[in-house]
């Protein structure tokens, strides 16, 4: 099957040394940072992403919003995920990232009426309140450390819907660490992470190595707390299963392989809030 899309998680800072059979992420301490550091992310592989994670976030705002709209796309690394977003939902994406060399990436791939936007201080750059249908939001809580920052992106992220316009975030739960699914290893075994904790996640890459980040737990729980003292409501979350991705996965994609972790405990949460 063709090659599936690279990972748009956000990583934190810090490393940790990598065991047998992993890569440490490129670039030391800010392991996505630099030019470099924005290539290397995005050589890593996604599989458990595109089965129940990205088209679940794509079904979840076509059932929520209009085609010709705006997506704000908060946290698009290099863009893949948009690029995406905008061909099957047919809405006009505006990307922002906190990383110039990751915007720059998203701006080589050339998306049709794709706009790109730096976030500084935790701002978007050149963007007005209440200009965008729809948001999504992919795996960028696992880089932020505590509960002040995550409601700063929440709060930006509401400032730029309009009133009434849904936001679907995409994170992955901490009750699944010690497991091996597709892509991806979640914490540590027998471990319970509080929010904001410290968690290891290691990334499958292309190449079949994997590669370790330090990341931060937010489980659905705390996710939904914050959205709401964040002023979103109402907040539904799902986690869909390798049997619910047929017919919304690329079928291709869905009949690879067995899934057999990702049946056993499903790795991803989909949360849906509405901006009042």
């Amino acid at each position: 099957m063709p090659q599936e899309p690279a990972d748009e998680r956000s990583a934190p800072e810090g490393e940790r040394p990598a065991s047998r059979g992993e890569r440490p992420a490129a670039g030391g301490p800010r392991a996505w940072s630099g030019r470099a550091g924005a290539r290397a992310f995005a050589a890593v592989d996604a599989a458990t992403d595109w089965l129940v994670g990205y088209p679940f976030v794509f079904r979840a705002l076509a059932e929520r919003s209009r085609a010709g709209g705006v997506l704000l796309d908060f946290g698009c690394g290099p863009g893949t995920v948009a690029e995406h977003a905008a061909r099957r939902l047919g809405m006009r994406v505006v990307g922002v990232d906190a990383s110039p060399d990751m915007l720059a990436l998203a701006r080589e791939r050339g998306t049709p009426d794709a706009e790109y936007h730096l976030v500084t201080k935790g701002r978007a750059d050149g963007l007005s309140d209440g200009c965008a249908d729809a948001a999504m939001c992919n795996h960028v809580l696992a880089s932020l450390p505590d509960e002040r920052t995550v409601l700063g992106v929440f709060g930006e992220i509401r400032r730029l819907l309009r009133p009434g316009a849904p936001l679907v975030l995409l994170t992955t739960d901490p009750a699944g660490s010690g497991i091996e699914y597709a892509s991806l290893k979640v914490g540590e075994p027998g471990v319970t992470y509080a929010p904001g904790r410290p968690m290891t996640v290691r990334l499958r890459r292309t190449d079949g190595t994997w590669q370790t980040m330090p990341n931060h737990a937010w489980p659905p729980g705390a996710i939904s707390a914050l959205l709401e003292r964040a002023g979103f409501t109402p907040v539904a979350q799902h986690h869909p299963t390798p049997d619910e991705a047929e017919g919304v996965a690329d079928p291709a994609h869905a009949h690879s392989r067995d899934w057999a972790a990702e049946r056993h405990r499903p790795p991803l949460v989909v949360t849906v809030a509405l901006r009042p």
